[in-house]
């Protein structure tokens, strides 16, 4: 029997004649003896030394009986499970347990291919699913496959073979600013109990979880801000509703408009009467906008028993309450803000996911680049006034 150095495979002839081969693979649960078979030494050595060539390179697959559904449960326990936010994982988990593993779970991980992963993706389009859906499905299994190439458990991704759906933006429906000042007016007019709330979302562009997490802890209306520390979300399971941290660049400080801090000024001694007139059936939480007895609110009721209802009152558009941090946007790109200025007030990760929201809502800018061309025109015919200047002098002007 050949002997080869540790870890580097041995050869050995068996009792019926052929020949086979052991070598150690290390994997995501620890060491693993795998064995190869042939029926001439020669023809062991060659899957040996591919073995080990792939096992170098990280393509030895490492359980041949791990099933696509065993991996899935494997990869949200030990890697998503506490590196993302608990909302993150929930919504993996049910796209887990809804989607993939009924149609894929069977399926060891190593026999996966594209075609039976576009196969899936088709099934749920012809089921119902919507475009949005069942892209979000792919983008799970996509980093989750992605996961198992890192572990070495499969030679490549499969899910970057398919073609998951397109999926067509949604049209943004921001309030143009006569519709921003009567929104604002009516919320005032009416004594809403949600009127500072609305001014920031609006002058501000919180989103909705991150007004509904806001504290008073993180105000400061002296200085005129309020720092972004949490959000506010409803599990989709059931599990009630939770704070969470913000994406890295979702923390930030907002700077305050005077219309904010005299409106949160109003909403503070509004939820100080609350607090009395609750006594000790208040639950105070230290949250800026909370139910009058101190609970976290459920964004959707808000919705539903506020928002929509002042939009009606107001004669506006039935708008979606994320449009109104849209309309921050809009309206400060159509100012002249500079757009590095709305991706930071907005807490986007760069500023092309802010040119790629609202580039076509800044007329602004187009009026400025066309201006600035055409001074540029102007200016060169103003210094070649003399239709007697040679051809070459008249270019070196405008070279200069």
């Amino acid at each position: 029997m050949g002997k080869r150095g540790n870890g580097e495979g041995s050869i050995s002839r068996r009792k019926n004649g052929t020949w086979r081969a052991e070598y150690v693979v290390y994997t995501a649960e620890g060491r693993k003896r795998k064995t190869v078979y042939g029926k001439t030494r020669a023809e062991v050595a060659k899957k040996l030394n591919k073995a080990l060539s792939q096992r170098e390179d990280g393509l030895l697959c490492d359980d041949e009986g791990l099933t696509v559904g065993e991996y899935l449960e494997r990869w949200l326990e030990s890697s998503v499970k506490g590196n993302v936010s608990p909302r993150t994982y929930t919504n993996y988990r049910l796209q887990v347990r809804r989607h993939l593993t009924p149609a894929l779970g069977r399926i060891k991980l190593k026999d996966l291919t594209p075609f039976k992963v576009q196969g899936l993706y088709r099934s749920k389009l012809d089921a119902g699913l919507s475009n949005a859906s069942v892209r979000y499905t792919h983008a799970v299994l996509h980093r989750a496959l992605k996961q198992a190439v890192k572990w070495s458990l499969v030679p490549r991704n499969v899910a970057e073979a398919v073609d998951p759906p397109r999926v067509r933006r949604e049209e943004i429906t921001p309030l143009s600013p006569e519709q921003a000042r009567v929104f604002l007016a009516a919320a005032r007019e009416a004594g809403d109990r949600f009127e500072a709330l609305y001014v920031v979302a609006l002058t501000c562009g919180l989103r909705q979880g991150e007004l509904l997490g806001l504290k008073w802890s993180d105000v400061d209306l002296g200085a005129k801000t309020l720092r972004v520390n949490r959000q506010l979300q409803r599990h989709r399971d059931g599990g009630g509703l939770v704070f969470s941290e913000p994406k890295n660049a979702s923390r930030r400080t907002v700077p305050l408009t005077m219309t904010a801090v005299e409106a949160l000024r109003r909403h503070g001694r509004r939820q100080t009467e609350e607090k009395m007139k609750a006594g000790s059936l208040y639950e105070d939480n230290g949250l800026v906008f909370a139910s009058e007895i101190g609970t976290p609110l459920d964004a959707q009721n808000v919705v539903n028993r506020s928002f929509k209802p002042l939009l009606r009152r107001a004669g506006l558009p039935s708008i979606r309450f994320h449009d109104l941090r849209h309309t921050c946007a809009t309206l400060l790109l159509a100012k002249g803000v500079h757009p590095k200025f709305v991706q930071a007030l907005l807490g986007h990760a760069s500023i092309s996911i802010t040119m790629d929201l609202y580039s076509h809502w800044a007329p602004a800018m187009g009026d400025q680049t066309a201006a600035a061309m055409q001074d540029i025109l102007q200016e060169d015919r103003s210094e070649n006034k003399d239709e007697n200047t040679p051809r070459n002098a008249r270019v070196a002007v405008w070279l200069r």
